[in-house]
C-alpha cells in the first residue's frame, strides 16, 4: 500500500469540511459573494422595483442624448423608429405602412424628407395600384416638389401634432418609462453584452424594462404593455450633430400636408 502523507490527508479533510458546509447551505463568505448576481454592479437589482423604475428615470434624464429604435403601435397603427434625440429636438427614420421617411426636429421646428412614392400614396395622391387621385398629373407633380426636400410641417397641421413627440426626448421617454400596474422585480437578465435587471407591470402585461446593472441604471429594452411595441434604448449620453437642414434642401410647404 502506498503511505498517504500528513499534508495530504489534511487537504482531503479540508476539502471534505468545504462540501459539507456547502450541502448543509451554512455560510461561507467567498462562495456567497460568487453566487450573488448583484457582486460587481451599481446595486439597483437590490431595490424593489419601483425604487429600480424611478433610479432608471432619473438617469434617463441625467444626459442629454440617447438612440431609440424598435416598434411602437399607437391607434392601432404600427410605427417603426431609429431615433436619436436630445432635448433640442432628433433624427432619424419612421416606417409606417411600408413607407421610410426622415424625421427632423430642430427646437419647436419638423420637418419631414421622404420620395415621390412616399407623397404620392398621401390622399389625394396615386393609389397602391398606381391610380392617380383627383389631382390627376398635379398630384404626381406634387409628390415630385416634395420629394427628397426637407419638408417643414406648419405647426397647425395634423402631421406635426402626430409626429412632434417622436422626436422629443422627454416627452417621449417620460411617455415611455412607465409600467402600469403591480411593479416587481423579474430576475436578472442581459442586453447584448451588459446585465440587467427586469422590472415588471402586472407580471408582465402592464409592461417590462430591462435595466442596466453596470454604470448608471439606464433602461436599455422596453416590452410595452398591452402588446405596443418593443424598444430597446442605446448610445446614452453619446452627441450628435442636429442643425437645421440647408435652404436648398428644405422646402416650406403651405398649407396642409398631404396626409397618409
Amino acid at each position: 500500500m502506498t503511505p498517504i502523507s500528513p499534508g495530504r490527508s489534511r487537504t482531503a479533510t479540508l476539502a471534505s469540511a468545504v462540501c459539507v458546509l456547502l450541502v448543509t447551505g451554512m455560510a461561507l463568505t467567498g462562495c456567497s459573494e460568487e453566487e450573488d448576481p448583484n457582486k460587481g454592479t451599481n446595486g439597483v437589482g437590490r431595490l424593489s422595483a419601483a425604487e429600480i423604475q424611478n433610479r432608471t428615470r432619473t438617469a434617463a434624464k441625467s444626459v442629454d442624448t440617447v438612440r431609440l429604435h424598435g416598434n411602437v403601435v399607437t391607434s392601432g397603427r404600427t410605427y417603426t423608429l431609429d431615433m436619436r434625440l436630445k432635448p433640442e429636438g432628433g433624427i432619424g427614420s419612421v416606417t409606417a405602412g411600408g413607407q421610410t421617411f426622415r424625421l427632423l426636429k430642430v427646437d419647436d421646428q419638423l420637418f419631414l424628407k421622404a420620395d415621390a412614392k412616399f407623397w404620392g400614396q398621401a390622399d389625394g395622391g396615386a393609389g397602391e395600384d398606381g391610380a392617380k387621385g383627383e389631382g390627376g398629373a398635379s398630384d404626381a407633380a406634387a409628390a415630385g416638389k416634395l420629394a427628397e426636400k426637407y419638408v417643414k410641417v406648419p405647426e397647425g397641421d395634423p402631421s406635426y401634432k402626430k409626429f412632434i413627440g417622436f422626436a422629443d426626448k422627454d416627452v417621449l421617454l417620460n411617455s415611455l418609462l412607465t409600467l402600469h400596474g403591480t411593479l416587481a422585480t423579474d430576475g436578472h437578465h442581459e442586453q447584448g453584452d451588459v446585465r440587467t435587471i427586469r422590472i415588471t407591470g402586472d407580471e408582465g402585461s402592464g409592461g417590462t424594462l430591462d435595466v442596466s446593472l453596470e454604470g448608471k441604471p439606464y433602461p436599455l429594452r422596453l416590452v410595452r404593455a398591452g402588446k405596443a411595441g418593443t424598444l430597446t434604448f442605446s448610445a446614452w449620453g453619446a452627441d450628435f450633430a442636429l442643425e437645421q437642414p440647408a435652404k436648398d434642401e428644405t422646402l416650406d410647404y403651405e398649407g396642409q400636408l398631404p396626409t397618409s
